[in-house]
């Protein structure tokens, strides 16, 4: 199964590992330094840079910044 995370990225559902309220976690050092640490590496994905981000997805490959809000992508994964 897929996953869609908004704009017309998708991935599969096995591969995510998690899911993530943007504005909860980016306070904290660790996850700020861990977003730092992706975007240095070159393994992030805006989903969509118009927008402002809500959430942010990790899978085995790559971080991706969604301006879809957490809930609604852990209901979209529940459905799968």
């Amino acid at each position: 199964m897929f996953l869609h995370l908004g704009g017309d990225i998708t991935v599969r559902a096995d591969d995510v590992v998690g899911i993530f309220d943007i504005e909860e976690c980016s306070v904290s050092r660790v996850t700020a330094e861990y977003l730092n640490s992706c975007q240095k590496n070159g393994i992030v994905e805006y989903v969509c840079k118009e927008e402002m981000p809500k959430s942010f997805i990790v899978s085995v490959d790559k971080t991706y910044i969604s301006n879809v809000s957490h809930s609604t992508v852990i209901r979209r994964a529940k459905k799968n």
